[in-house]
């Protein structure tokens, strides 16, 4: 059976109409050979706008046997670069749309481009971003963000909170829930006995409790039971010694303790920049979402509004998540 990914144009005034129909366009070949088939989700109108005025062939709305076309919602094309509440319903209604062909099973995943949180405010829908939306849409309950750049892993126990909140966030039940989550992945990834390492929420673990206790109270008992189980988890790892290891191929993931502590070294590997232009060459790495009844992965980088429209976007970001998304699809069984 073909897998059919279900990817989400997001704010159509941002990058990601864009870099939807160039990943389409680089995956040509693939999509020729049968290899999967891909629905891109958004206002067919926001779709055929950018395809004309960068001239990037445009897909039609989708037969059951195209390779490629458009699942549409309602919606006109919009000023780029701009966010707004149409832009923010749109993106929702497409991220709606995607779940619901996802959980029906017309779709294996749903990937999803970019969305604006100003503008989904501005919409009337009051998430964080998509992780707390996708699980609203879906039922999910504590759910967890994975980022991932290659083989370099790290999932996230907290994201999109207050760092003066963490600490009281960062309990026993929910660094084993991602913990689970994070194995869980690993395996339908095809890693076989995953080496999984815990971030220190304090500097050099607590340094013995002169900086805090956390890391002895409450994460290192939690380390002890799984290694005792038989499960390879290491740690409390200082936060500045732990992802050196994972990039050296210590480990194959990372749960780090909050945002910034697993955001900044994903994006410092995936982010290449021109060291003499200072002009961005490309984006890679992935979001994914752990803990969803579907598979859901999206790129790891924002909608740009400063260069929607330009063509000078990379779609390299969105291909990874597809191919992440196939990955985890069949080791779903989907």
């Amino acid at each position: 059976m073909i897998p059919t990914i279900a990817v989400t144009i997001g704010d159509p005034a941002g990058v990601g109409p864009e870099i939807a129909l160039k990943a389409a366009r680089a995956l040509a070949p693939r999509l020729q050979k049968g290899e999967l088939r891909l629905r891109l989700i958004g206002a067919e109108a926001a779709i055929i706008d950018i395809g004309q005025r960068l001239s990037l062939p445009c897909p039609r709305v989708a037969r059951s046997d195209d390779a490629l076309g458009i699942w549409p919602i309602e919606g006109a094309a919009i000023e780029m670069g701009r966010n707004g509440p149409e832009g923010g319903r749109q993106a929702y209604e497409a991220v709606a749309e995607g779940v619901r062909r996802t959980m029906s099973g017309q779709a294996s995943a749903i990937v999803t481009a970019p969305l604006n949180k100003e503008s989904l405010h501005k919409a009337g829908y009051r998430f964080a971003g998509h992780t707390e939306l996708l699980a609203h849409l879906t039922g999910a309950r504590d759910s967890a963000m994975m980022l991932a750049h290659g083989t370099f892993r790290v999932s996230h126990v907290t994201t999109h909170i207050a760092l003066e909140d963490v600490p009281k966030r960062v309990t026993g039940a929910r660094i084993r829930r991602v913990l689970d989550l994070t194995i869980e992945a690993l395996g339908r990834l095809g890693v076989a006995n995953p080496r999984v390492a815990v971030a220190a929420l304090n500097p050099h673990a607590g340094e013995g409790g002169i900086f805090g206790d956390h890391d002895i109270r409450v994460t290192a008992p939690i380390i002890e039971d799984y290694r005792a189980r038989g499960i390879d988890v290491s740690g409390p790892v200082p936060g500045d010694t732990v992802f050196v290891k994972l990039r050296g191929g210590a480990y194959d993931a990372v749960v780090a303790m909050y945002h910034d502590q697993g955001h900044i070294p994903v994006k410092l590997l995936g982010f290449q920049v021109d060291p003499d232009t200072g002009e961005w060459l490309g984006l890679s790495g992935v979001n994914i979402t752990l803990g969803l009844p579907i598979v859901r992965t999206s790129v790891d980088h924002g909608t740009a509004f400063d260069i929607a429209g330009r063509g000078i976007a990379r779609e390299s970001s969105l291909i990874e998540a597809i191919d992440y998304a196939l990955m985890l699809a069949k080791g779903q069984g989907g």
